[in-house]
């Protein structure tokens, strides 16, 4: 089996760190909560700035002592306790804390890129330029070891999705939520059937076909991760998929946003489609940004209602595949199944949203919307970063003579169209998204 992305070592010697023993969903809220409760309470850097057009903004703003402190603090704001967490999911603290550095100065230089007029005019947002400096790192030195250690993708950005639950009403996710529950189910009845029926058609196996529509229908890497361990499926094979998961995500994430803006999508329906079609969480948040925050909020509600169907999911797969498979070790289907594949995030995600939404004074959520928003992005441009760390395009049409790409991309055009059309008749009349 081709591997098209090397993962990040996530598993270190019990005598070097310690064991791993916390649910990095948990590790990553709670990391979140932490930032956010230290700026309610006054922990409050000013915002480092980016823009800039000619080189002497560059030198004179950007690259100015004052801004470069900002940014030292913004960097240590995140970089503490991202260290405490990392511990915590047993990384050596001294590679974590080198690699993390060096992420920190590639995501510095990533949004300063963005931020030059000539970025702006081309509508390059910080998350492209973050992706391609982490896919040049690869291609002009060889990763060490400790930089490794700190491209974690998953645990930057279920921090930042948490982070984001600051910037989201709760009003407006409820009011949006109901309608993408209901997306949500539709679009992943159709499209995991329509996508396994295709890989039957094209003589993929039956794990890998799972996987597969599984990936495509629900939400990428974790649905994949989900389902495997419900099947108890081959590691190999999870590898290949979360492989094309990453790799058409990348295109998906730049082309989807242009089509949308260039046929004048709503912001609403935009983001609805973005959120249904795109299987990564960064990838929805990323394509969101580049319509609109707008049409980023929907996408992101969207994908949430997805992914809290893991567990759903991981459930019925379970049960089915014990049904369909006659083995010796059939897996016990239990509510237990269901909470251990439930993405934790999202919990955190909404008890932010409905905190910032309902407990807070008005006046204090609007003095730190600007900086929270800037932590955020710190974790996404470190995901993006870590994903062209992680990325090699090598293999994808060699596999089993390309027969589980074509089944995945089969699937996830069936994925764009049928959203689409679903997105419009849901989210078109949101006015408020739109």
């Amino acid at each position: 089996m081709a591997h098209l992305v090397e993962t990040v070592p996530q598993v270190t010697t019990a005598a070097s760190a310690p064991p791993r023993t916390f649910s990095e969903d948990w590790v990553a809220v709670a990391l979140a909560v932490f930032v956010i409760a230290l700026v309610l309470a006054g922990v409050r850097p000013p915002l480092p700035r980016f823009a800039w057009s000619t080189p002497g903004e560059l030198a004179g703003n950007v690259l100015a002592l004052n801004n470069l402190i900002a940014a030292l603090q913004y960097g240590i704001l995140v970089m503490i306790p991202a260290t405490a967490g990392a511990i915590l999911l047993g990384v050596r603290p001294g590679r974590f804390v080198a690699g993390f550095s060096l992420l920190y100065l590639v995501a510095f230089v990533a949004q300063a890129a963005a931020g030059s007029a000539f970025a702006s005019a081309w509508g390059l947002e910080y998350v492209l330029t973050a992706l391609v400096a982490g896919l040049i790192l690869r291609q002009v030195m060889p990763l060490p070891a400790w930089l490794l250690e700190a491209a974690r993708t998953e645990y930057y950005i279920k921090t930042g999705l948490v982070v984001l639950g600051a910037s989201i009403l709760f009003g407006e996710m409820v009011d949006a939520g109901v309608l993408g529950v209901v997306q949500a189910i539709v679009v992943v009845l159709s499209v995991w059937f329509f996508c396994f029926w295709l890989c039957k058609k094209l003589r993929v196996d039956d794990e890998l076909s799972t996987m597969l529509a599984s990936a495509v229908s629900i939400c990428g890497v974790s649905a994949a991760i989900a389902t495997c361990g419900a099947i108890q499926g081959d590691r190999k094979k999870l590898s290949y998929v979360t492989s094309l998961v990453l790799i058409v995500a990348m295109p998906m994430m730049v082309i989807m946003p242009w089509v949308a803006k260039s046929a004048g999508l709503p912001d609403g329906v935009a983001g609805a489609w973005l959120g249904g079609t795109l299987d990564t969480s960064a990838a929805v948040v990323a394509a969101g940004e580049m319509v609109s925050d707008t049409a980023r909020d929907a996408a992101v509600v969207v994908k949430l209602s997805q992914n809290a169907l893991i567990g759903i999911a991981a459930f019925l797969l379970t049960f089915w595949w014990a049904i369909r498979k006659d083995t010796k070790d059939k897996p016990k289907v239990s509510v237990s199944v269901i909470w251990e594949r439930f993405p934790k995030f999202v919990i955190g995600f909404m008890a932010v949203s409905f905190i910032f939404s309902f407990a807070l004074n008005p006046q204090l959520v609007s003095d730190t919307r600007g900086i929270l928003n800037g932590v955020r992005t710190i974790w996404f441009a470190l995901a993006f970063i870590s994903i062209g760390l992680e990325t090699s395009l090598s293999g994808l049409v060699t596999t089993e003579e390309g027969r589980p790409a074509i089944a995945f991309l089969g699937g996830q055009a069936f994925n764009i169209a049928i959203t689409l059309v679903i997105s419009y008749l849901l989210f078109g009349g949101l006015t408020h998204l739109g």
